[in-house]
């Protein structure tokens, strides 16, 4: 009974999201800028932090999850 539920569209059984070498690179570094980002705010700086935390929500983080 187990070979009459083949899957009829050919798709590979594997996950949809593979995370690998360079995914955990680029959380890695999307968490160290926003460490520093949140540093440097907490410092007072206004130009700096922000472009980092930007950085990493906005650039790191997604890439990290979707590559």
């Amino acid at each position: 009974m187990a070979r009459n539920k083949e899957k009829k569209s050919g798709a590979d059984p594997s996950p949809a999201l593979k995370f690998g070498k360079e995914n955990a690179v680029l959380a890695a570094a999307g968490l160290l800028c926003l460490a520093l980002g949140y540093w440097l705010l907490a410092r007072g700086s206004i130009t700096a932090a922000p472009i980092l935390l930007v950085l990493a929500y906005v650039v790191l983080l997604p890439l990290a999850i979707i590559r």
